[in-house]
């Protein structure tokens, strides 16, 4: 029976790890001096942490929420999905069609060990800023490898 367990173990963000990560990236976009709306998301993409900072677009909190949960569900970061679908008209066509699916820089999974146990999405700025922010809370992770080494 052990082994069963052990089998379907999977990890997924804390409530903890979520509060940090935010904080982190709430910081780097004050340092822009922009305003962000800011999600983390579990690995199912139920929405653990989020703000929107006073100011961000009201736009900004739909898309950073959908940017998390697009970067949770496919393990794969937003700025990705463009080179794919570019040259791929019918995908790029259809893949608007794909509710909560956000195509541009903004959301990266959240890996822990080399599983995905989340994602973060921001938006606010124009992606490139929205992507630094997203990075900043991710460097959490390895600031806690650090001291848990």
């Amino acid at each position: 029976m052990s082994e069963f367990v052990t089998a379907v173990e999977s990890k997924s963000v804390s409530i903890t790890l979520a509060k940090k990560m935010l904080e982190a990236a709430e910081a780097k976009g004050k340092e822009l001096g922009m305003p962000f709306s800011i999600a983390i998301v579990d690995k199912a993409g139920n929405l653990k942490a989020f703000t929107a900072q006073d100011g961000a677009p009201i736009l900004s909190i739909d898309i950073a929420q959908n940017k998390a949960f697009s970067a949770a569900a496919y393990n794969r970061a937003t700025h990705e999905w463009y080179d794919r679908l570019k040259d791929d008209p019918p995908l790029l066509h259809g893949i608007v069609h794909t509710e909560r699916l956000v195509i541009f820089g903004g959301g990266y999974p959240i890996h822990l060990d080399g599983e995905c146990i989340g994602g973060i999405g921001v938006s606010g700025g124009h992606y490139t800023h929205d992507m630094k922010v997203c990075e900043a809370g991710l460097a959490v992770l390895e600031e806690l490898k650090v001291t848990e080494a």
